[in-house]
């Protein structure tokens, strides 16, 4: 730094920080030297600076060390992402020695960042002690079972996260019980995506025995993991006790209608669940119609996403039929557009 910069005026320095953006402030003034730290430290931009959004910024894993740097002592910044910058796994250790030492940050988005199962590791690593951190997302990396086992063991420790995102990470049965084992001892997890892996039926037997024990879990997503008729059974056996789970996202499973038949058994004595989606199942009208019988004894259910499913007149029908006794009005809404939509396809 020039000799001439240590006696610039204060008010000097902020003009220059008030033509950079956020992220310049942040990646390329902080620990310049210690006087620039301490200006920037009482600049008002830089202490409201709460949230930055870096998608696609390129920034590699020498991007990664730069930032974390300045990170480390930051004390303003909630809310972090960073969607497909390529940081891999030397970029998430930087990440996860932050995670050690910042106790602001609160949500951290790493979506399609060449994440292996080592990345896995410093993260987990670093969340067996972090505090702060309610919000992690690692969608759209590569995991694997062996990375899905490093999160769930951190899981079994930590008691602040609240979501998570596995999405797309190459969880296969394996890796489900790793993270099923987890929930049985979780007590802080509300959300849990576990969308587009390949848990298979096997998989949702393990997560149903962590939901017949955990009561924490609110939100939990299992679209297009090939779960079939059986594993729609083992999720349906859990939701008969289950007392927390409110959301449930399995469509795109091709649990066809055996499979809409256990969901609908469990729907006669669940009591919590709001908010199911079954849609693009390969569910017929036979399937249909158990779940048109659940509806008139259900009275928690208001959302019932049913789109994609060829159920036919009959299931139509029968679904219609339902909503007359069905006392929770907010699902007839979402159920009325779709059998209107479905009619105005299929009636001369």
């Amino acid at each position: 730094m020039p000799s001439c910069f240590s006696t610039l005026p204060v008010e000097f320095i902020y003009r220059i920080l008030d033509n950079l953006d956020e992220f310049t402030i942040l990646y390329s003034t902080r620990n310049v030297c210690a006087r620039l730290n301490s200006i920037t430290d009482t600049y008002h931009r830089y202490q409201e600076l709460t949230s930055l959004d870096l998608t696609d910024r390129k920034l590699g894993v020498e991007g990664a060390k730069c930032l974390t740097n300045a990170l480390a002592n930051n004390k303003t910044l909630i809310s972090l992402s960073l969607c497909r910058n390529q940081i891999g796994d030397e970029g998430a250790h930087y990440f996860a020695n932050v995670l050690i030492i910042n106790t602001t940050l609160e949500y951290l988005k790493l979506r399609d960042n060449n994440i292996s199962e080592q990345g896995a590791k410093y993260l987990a690593d670093a969340l067996a002690s972090n505090t702060t951190l309610t919000t992690l997302i690692l969608f759209d990396n590569e995991l694997g079972d062996k990375g899905a086992q490093h999160i769930a063991n951190a899981l079994a420790i930590n008691r602040t996260l609240m979501t998570l995102s596995l999405k797309r990470n190459h969880i296969e049965p394996e890796g489900a019980q790793y993270v099923a084992n987890a929930l049985s001892r979780n007590a802080a997890l509300i959300r849990l995506a576990l969308s587009a892996n390949n848990i298979g039926n096997d998989g949702a037997q393990h997560l149903a025995n962590a939901l017949a024990n955990n009561t924490a879990l609110t939100k939990l997503h299992l679209n297009h993991n090939n779960i079939g008729a059986e594993g729609a059974k083992h999720i349906a056996n859990a939701l008969i006790n289950n007392t927390t789970l409110i959301k449930l996202d399995l469509s795109h499973n091709g649990i066809r209608s055996d499979g809409a038949q256990s969901i609908a058994n469990a729907l006669t004595s669940n009591r919590v669940l709001t908010v199911l989606n079954l849609s693009c199942n390969d569910i017929r009208a036979e399937g249909a119609r158990h779940l048109a019988d659940a509806l008139i004894r259900n009275t928690t259910l208001t959302t019932l996403e049913l789109s994609r499913n060829d159920i036919g007149l009959r299931g139509v029908q029968n679904l219609a039929d339902a909503l007359i006794h069905n006392t929770v009005k907010l699902i007839s809404s979402r159920l009325i557009h779709q059998i209107t939509d479905f009619l105005s396809r299929h009636l001369p």
